[in-house]
């Protein structure tokens, strides 16, 4: 008997394992990054929204343009406006990752932001 027969089987389990652990975590990651940039056009589009007095409609585009579970949160101070979008990627699936994105706009002439948005 040979001491070496079902090492091919072995070998094969292993690299199989190791291939869908790495499948796993670029799909994982791509969409982190996806994720990510829902979030910077959320952001974005929620300022701009924002800066024409109207956050009830940023938060309705934070919903529609950001992943999933986006939350916004604005601040204003004088005539700048920051709207802030945080979300977690993947459903969860990679929990130690939050993803932020940060957006600036100048408030329209007579514009007030004073309704938080839903």
């Amino acid at each position: 008997m040979r001491r070496d027969e079902g090492s091919v089987t072995v070998e094969a389990a292993l690299g199989l394992a190791g291939l869908t652990v790495v499948t796993v975590l670029l799909v994982a990651g791509l969409m982190a990054m996806t994720s990510q940039l829902r979030c910077t056009d959320a952001a974005r589009e929620a300022a701009r929204l924002l800066a024409r007095g109207q956050p009830g409609e940023a938060a309705a585009a934070v919903r529609k343009i950001g992943p999933p579970d986006a939350r916004l949160a604005f601040e204003r101070t004088g005539d700048e406006i920051t709207a802030k979008v945080t979300a977690h990627p993947a459903a969860n699936l990679l929990p130690a990752i939050h993803l932020d994105a940060t957006a600036y706009a100048v408030a329209e002439p007579g514009t007030e932001v004073t309704d938080a948005p839903g």
